[in-house]
């Protein structure tokens, strides 16, 4: 059984002297002392305290308050978890939150800081721990909750994260799922690496990088394929070997899952040769969903924009409009549409007992199914509609759409018959002859004006007479606070990823948005807190 963590609640005087420095700077710190009972009490450590449960509880002494407050602190500085484990022993601020002051032992160990953060991923808690801090603000009364609206207003935003693992091009991510291979081969045969590379038939393996190993000059095109054509057949020589040889050990891990590496990298970059000869070659054109790192199984090229790529993640945020607190974060590799990440965002916040009135966002999350959701529910969705282009000519803009009737009307006059989700086309004759054609359309003999209906036309529409309004205007505004809550993310968490895969990084980026939030409920009970300060 797990002896709960109760720090002490009267202050000592040494806590006074730290208190009132830390008014100064570094005042969460302060924060986190005043309120460690507060955001820990009985329930929430009972809650922490059954993760343990599937092993048996007191495998880790450490009572797991303490260690997620450690886990609070260690974002709110971005240290790692070897200067973690000494700031527990040198750092008074740590103590004092610890209630520690004065210990000369480590509170923990960083395999427990490890094991630790392991079982809040398993658990969901880290999402537990994001929710304690909304469920504080409550409490603490930051915020006049009976102003604020019952059902929540809220925005969404993504910005990039740089991904931890190195990202490397065909020959070197070859070549280094085959050295893995090779590795992990030598381990179970007990032989050296170099034996095993030989008997492979994979030689190139033997220096220090494949590129190495292959010793062409890179800028000839003639080379560079014959240097492709002989690595790839010394892989597929190396799986065959394994197969041959090791064909037990290949169906289970841990070889299993490096040969499932190798095939996915050669699946992804090669290609048969055309020329013939047994050989490959690199495909034309990236393959859809491609790996880019063997470290990192989840990184993926990105772009936050045309001329803005990345290599790693994608960081989402949800934020309520009213209090700025972060409800709901989700992570996704870089590839993936913003879309596809609204759904776990909303999940979250249900997971809450909270309904979504409103949802301002960004096109990228137009499509996505919640955008539907909070409609059919009689919710409000807020977004810039698409922008109609045409150069100089008419845009569709200057079209008249009736949805009720499902018709479009040109600037002429002619009128067609409409289908969400589908291109029309003007009658060729009506528009041959129509003296505005110059104005409106480029299109060939035979040919007239055609406009393309959105699926979420209806959307577009209302979007673009919220626009038209000064209030609309005014409220699309609003989003703006999301965009202040990213940028502070960012900056608090780094332009790269602490982690690897995506569900560590989602659980740094919920750490880091718990130290927001506990920042803004400090802010709004700060003056509060002074005045009772004073007149103390």
């Amino acid at each position: 059984m797990f002896s709960r963590w109760r720090p002490r609640e009267t202050r000592t005087k040494q806590e006074e002297f730290l208190l009132h420095r830390l008014h100064r700077t570094r005042k969460l710190f302060a924060f986190l002392r005043d309120i460690r009972r507060e955001l820990f009490d009985d329930a929430f450590q009972a809650e922490l305290e059954s993760m343990y449960r599937d092993t048996g509880a007191g495998d880790d002494p450490v009572p797991p308050a303490l260690m997620a407050m450690a886990l609070i602190m260690q974002a709110y500085l971005a240290v790692s978890d070897a200067e973690a484990v000494e700031l527990t022993v040198v750092d008074l601020r740590w103590q004092m939150v610890l209630d520690r002051l004065g210990s000369d032992e480590p509170a923990f160990g960083q395999g427990t800081i490890v094991a630790f953060r392991n079982r809040l991923i398993a658990h969901d808690m880290d999402r537990r721990l994001l929710e304690r801090t909304i469920e504080l603000a409550r409490r603490t009364k930051a915020f006049d909750w009976k102003k604020l609206p019952k059902d929540l207003r809220i925005a969404i935003d993504s910005a990039p994260l740089e991904g931890a693992g190195r990202v490397e091009d065909t020959v070197n991510l070859l070549g280094h799922a085959a050295r893995n291979l090779v590795t992990c081969a030598a381990s179970l045969l007990g032989w050296p690496f170099e034996l095993v590379a030989r008997r492979a038939g994979i030689p190139v393996l033997l220096e220090s990088s494949v590129k190495k190993g292959l010793d062409i000059e890179w800028s000839d095109p003639a080379a560079k394929e014959a240097a492709i054509k002989d690595l790839t057949m010394q892989v597929a020589s190396l799986t065959r070997w394994l197969e041959k040889n090791l064909a037990d050990e290949i169906a289970k891990p841990p070889l299993k899952e490096h040969a499932e590496v190798l095939a996915q990298i050669v699946s992804q970059n090669l290609e048969p040769d055309p020329g013939g000869g047994g050989g490959s070659r690199i495909k034309e054109g990236v393959a859809q969903d491609r790996r880019i790192s063997i470290e990192d199984p989840d990184m993926r090229h990105g772009r936050k924009s045309k001329s803005k790529r990345f290599n790693g993640y994608k960081r989402h945020l949800a934020t309520d409009l009213d209090t700025t607190l972060i409800v709901a974060c989700a992570v996704t590799p870089a590839n993936r549409p913003e879309d596809e990440a609204a759904p776990q965002l909303k999940s979250d916040v249900e997971k809450m007992q909270r309904r979504i009135q409103e949802v301002h966002i960004d096109r990228g999350y137009i499509t996505s199914p919640v955008v539907r959701e909070v409609l059919d529910a009689g919710g409000v969705v807020l977004c810039k509609p698409w922008v109609p282009r045409n150069g100089e000519r008419f845009t569709k803009a200057d079209f008249k759409i009736n949805l009720r009737d499902m018709t479009i009307t040109c600037p002429a006059g002619e009128v067609e018959q409409i289908d969400l989700g589908a291109d029309v086309e003007f009658n060729p004759e009506a528009c041959a002859r129509c003296p505005s054609r110059a104005a409106c359309t480029t299109a060939g003999r035979g040919h007239g004006r055609s406009v393309s209906i959105a699926d979420d036309e209806v959307l577009q529409q209302r979007l673009r007479k919220l626009t038209a309004t000064k209030r609309g205007r005014i409220r699309l505004r609003e989003r703006v606070t999301i965009e202040h809550n990213l940028a502070h993310l960012c900056r608090r968490q780094g332009r790269r990823a602490r982690y690897l895969g995506t569900r560590k990084n989602l659980l740094d980026v919920r750490r880091a948005a718990v130290v927001q939030n506990l920042e803004t409920v400090h802010r709004q009970l700060e003056p509060a807190v002074a005045e009772r300060r004073k007149a103390a």
